[in-house]
């Protein structure tokens, strides 16, 4: 008997849905999950089928995955947005700080970039500050 393989690149679908780019190569996505499903109950012996409560189950696990996966798409994007929201209060609002020689620094912020790494304030002098411990804002 001859079975394809679900995640042989070289698959014969027409289905531009099925295609599997942007996920890890060690993971099994919706549409892998799904072929692997039908491999399985087209090659299945008919005298003994197998039973449909684990293809439930295992449904039912790649749906809880699948969710939690867009949960957490939704939540980096609502913290990005507070953050962007907080970064804007900041602009124009006098801070200092007191970097690692011990040197005290006090400006007025001209603008916020934000990175990977967080927040970095600019100051109308051009000094760059990250935002967090350590920095005093006030009017």
């Amino acid at each position: 008997m001859n079975v394809t393989s679900a995640t042989d690149k070289n698959t014969n679908s027409t289905d531009p849905s099925s295609s599997t780019s942007g996920t890890s190569s060690t993971g099994v996505d919706y549409n892998t999950f799904l072929q692997l499903l039908i491999a399985e109950m087209k090659n299945q012996d008919p005298t003994n089928p197998m039973d449909t409560s684990q293809y439930m189950s295992q449904f039912a696990q790649l749906s809880t995955v699948e969710q939690a996966m867009q949960t957490n798409t939704k939540l980096d994007s609502l913290l990005s947005s507070q953050s962007l929201s907080q970064a804007d209060g900041l602009i124009g609002k006098t801070v200092s700080f007191t970097d690692s020689t011990g040197a005290t620094f006090t400006g007025k912020v001209a603008s916020i970039s934000i990175n990977s790494s967080g927040s970095v304030a600019t100051l109308q002098d051009g000094t760059k500050v990250a935002v967090g411990p350590g920095l005093t804002i006030s009017n």
